[in-house]
């Protein structure tokens, strides 16, 4: 299995996949709180089963090239993931997403990481608008989508129903021209 340096500092960026399925329910359970603040992924994955659909979910995405799951490892330890929830590679579209354990957050892991598969879709697979859907009240989120450079493109009020309330999300992006015209400057 191949894995990429994510920096010195231990980390890397490694496929995650269906046999892994207790390793990751182990994962989630130890960010259950955290991670469910704003995202649905402990509702979801809540046994082995669930574990294992999730990833085989993601698998299938893989093979049809329409979403991609990625686990973000410190020392082989998985403490999270960035993925591509949706992707349609014939529109040039793809929605990334992320989530962290609480000792992994502050890292950088996630900006880091998010950063390898937004240019690997750009350069590699023509992806011509990546965004960033994000509940307005998760502040770290938001941050990480200003790092990589992204627009707020705008606020969908009260559109995501989570846990009894409803939270307004923001449209954040980044087109195929600006990433590229980024990088350079960098």
């Amino acid at each position: 299995m191949y894995a990429i340096p994510l920096g010195d500092d231990g980390s890397e960026l490694r496929p995650l996949e269906p046999w892994q399925a207790e390793e990751f329910l182990a994962h989630v359970d130890r960010g259950r709180e955290f991670i469910g603040q704003y995202n649905a992924l402990p509702d979801i994955v809540t046994d082995l089963e669930s574990s294992r659909a999730f990833l085989q979910a993601y698998a299938e995405k893989t093979a049809t090239d329409t979403g991609r799951l990625y686990g973000i490892r410190v020392d082989g330890e998985l403490v999270g993931a960035v993925l591509f929830r949706r992707m349609d590679v014939a529109q040039g579209t793809a929605e990334a997403g992320c989530w962290l354990e609480p000792a992994a957050v502050g890292k950088g892991l996630v900006t880091r990481g998010v950063r390898l598969i937004i240019d690997w879709a750009v350069r590699e697979r023509g992806i011509h608008r990546v965004e960033w859907w994000v509940a307005s009240g998760n502040e770290p989120s938001i941050a990480v989508a200003r790092r990589l450079g992204m627009t707020k493109d705008g606020v969908l009020r009260e559109s995501y129903l989570y846990r009894g309330k409803r939270h307004d999300e923001e449209i954040w992006s980044v087109l195929a021209a600006d990433w590229r015209a980024g990088e350079q400057a960098s």
